[in-house]
């Protein structure tokens, strides 16, 4: 069922590409995407769709399944198998037992490709039992450019997404508070540990006033990847590059060209733009628009008479009553979590 609902979302993600005209970042990246976290509108894109390696921004996917698993609190003990993964590491040890918590704090600010088969392991009962649940996730948020081999990104040849598959996948996990806070974490002390992991990337750190998140990877094949967020004046954004030599001046060319460009602004059901507070009500919703520009986006997003119809004719007339509550259940939810209707009570 779920399948019909993403049809009707990817029509959305369509017709939401940027409009031409306006001077867009130049990025060394040779995947790139920009877009807007509530909505999920694409503000600038540079080849988002093309199938790369993506490194070790993986580790978002098994973030996000390793925090809603439910299992936190528990202790995971460190395999050999983990131990003897390749690559970064925070330097477990067999037999070690770990905090879920603690680990993913690892996997995310140290990036310890250690910690995240010890977390497939736990979670998933083996890496590979692990793998289908990260690809049975991905597919359920439509990322139809992807396909995950392993939890930590280390490189394979059926191992890859887009840019814009891994912006959905972060929109999707920054809406997870537990996630908000470990990507926003600069440094975090294990309860196993006496020093302090710091996070490695340096948008949060050091570069950037107005990121709130992310995740790097590297690889000597892949390159350098990237995946942050931005938040600034009520606009929170999201930013993917893949292999990108000069990553961090990419996210932050990208981040400042979307806010000088973009702002949120009040939209009723029809598409229009309201100015008057007086005219709020229950059925608006907060949309990034262009500043300066007449931007029909809002009109074509409400107006989109193909998703309506793709709605109406293709699925609910297959359905029974009872199936199509459940369906528009759904709709209704998909639509809340991306656009987040404003009750103004």
């Amino acid at each position: 069922m779920r399948f019909f609902i993403w049809m009707v979302i990817c029509i959305i993600s369509f017709i939401s590409f940027p409009i031409h005209g306006h001077a867009a970042p130049d990025v060394s990246a040779q995947q790139a995407v920009l877009i807007e976290q509530s909505s999920g509108r694409v503000l600038f894109a540079k080849d988002a769709d093309e199938q790369a390696s993506i490194a070790s921004i993986t580790k978002v996917m098994t973030a996000i399944i390793a925090i809603e698993s439910g299992e936190m609190n528990e202790k995971a003990t460190v395999s050999r198998n983990a131990i003897y993964t390749e690559g970064s590491s925070i330097y477990l040890e067999q037999g070690e037992e770990m905090s879920l918590t603690d680990l993913v704090y690892g996997l995310m600010l140290r990036s310890g490709n250690d910690a995240a088969v010890a977390i497939a392991e736990h979670v998933g009962g083996s890496e590979e039992g692990f793998v289908y649940l990260m690809n049975e996730k991905a597919k359920w948020l439509g990322m139809k450019n992807t396909h995950f081999d392993n939890p930590h990104g280390l490189d394979s040849e059926t191992h890859y997404s887009s840019a814009h598959d891994m912006a959905i996948l972060m929109q999707y996990a920054m809406e997870n508070p537990v996630f908000q806070e470990i990507s926003g974490s600069k440094r975090y002390l294990s309860e196993n540990r006496s020093y302090y992991w710091q996070n490695k990337n340096k948008l949060l750190t050091i570069f950037y006033e107005y990121c709130t998140g992310g995740k790097t990877g590297y690889t000597k094949q892949t390159g350098r990847t990237l995946l942050t967020t931005a938040e600034k004046n009520g606009m929170e954004l999201i930013a993917v590059t893949l292999d990108a030599p000069d990553d961090w001046q990419d996210h932050m060319a990208m981040f400042e060209w979307g806010f000088e460009q973009f702002e949120m602004k009040e939209v009723d059901q029809n598409g229009e733009v309201v100015t008057d507070k007086k005219d709020l009500s229950k059925n608006t919703v907060t949309l990034p628009l262009y500043k300066h520009e007449n931007d029909s986006w809002a009109k074509e997003v409400y107006l989109n008479e193909e998703a309506t119809s793709l709605t109406d004719n293709t699925v609910l007339n297959q359905l029974d009553d009872n199936e199509k509550d459940y369906f528009m259940d759904d709709v209704a939810h998909v639509f809340h979590s991306i656009l987040r209707w404003d009750t103004n009570d």
